[in-house]
């Protein structure tokens, strides 16, 4: 698509802050008002359609697509995309580790362990973990805590938790980056940790590398947008 506008604008809007292009208030792919709680993000998102050349590239907007998924289904029906994300507190990566006689076995303790120790230190709860693929739910009362947790975000937070659980397929992970404790690269080096291993050991293949970098910006992108949000 051509660039239709010259100006790029950020505006106070009744409930947060809007994009405007050339004063006209933008919409979302679902036509809602596209409104967001902090001038930081809307800023954000400004500077994604001010750095457009003569085309425009939607790929390089992923705070947009982001922030109109937010508004266009996470608000729409939270419950929907608590009960969808909460599944990866149940199945998560940190919590699935190889057989103690496995050599990745004492890098999974030394990585995760302090990661999801913390976890349950902030929450007062305990994660169930597993050796070998086995599934073991986690306790009724655990995830009750957890879906209270994602219950108190925005749709814009929730949004981002989602999208970095998915990614990481570690609820502990997103919630990790929600309690700003950690750093987010070193969290998504955490969650790669078998992918990188497995890499490490069989040979690195150029096509899933960059799969894996993507996979990458991706995540830090949507810790960026959970910040943005929190203003």
């Amino acid at each position: 698509m051509k660039r239709f506008y010259k100006d790029v604008g950020v505006t106070q809007a009744a409930g947060g802050w809007q994009v405007t292009l050339d004063a006209r208030a933008l919409r979302t792919v679902g036509g809602a008002q596209q409104i967001v709680p902090s001038k930081a993000l809307a800023e954000a998102l400004a500077q994604e359609w001010d750095a457009q050349g003569e085309k425009i590239d939607p790929k390089s907007m992923p705070l947009r697509d982001m922030v109109d998924y937010a508004v266009d289904v996470v608000a729409a029906d939270p419950a929907a995309v608590i009960t969808s994300t909460l599944a990866y507190g149940d199945t998560d990566t940190l919590l699935y580790r190889a057989d103690p006689d496995e050599a990745i076995y004492a890098q999974q303790i030394a990585v995760w362990e302090p990661i999801v120790a913390r976890f349950e230190a902030d929450r007062s709860v305990q994660m169930v973990r597993v050796s070998g693929i086995v599934h073991r739910p986690q306790s009724p009362e655990t995830l009750d805590i957890l879906r209270g947790e994602l219950e108190a975000l925005s749709p814009y937070e929730l949004a981002a938790t989602q999208a970095m659980a998915s990614l990481a397929a570690s609820l502990v992970i997103a919630l990790s980056v929600k309690a700003d404790k950690d750093d987010p690269e070193a969290l998504w080096q955490a969650a790669s940790l078998e992918e990188e291993w497995q890499a490490d050991e069989w040979g690195r293949d150029e096509e899933a590398e960059e799969r894996r970098a993507k996979r990458a910006r991706d995540f830090l992108k949507s810790c960026e947008m959970l910040r943005l949000a929190r203003g």
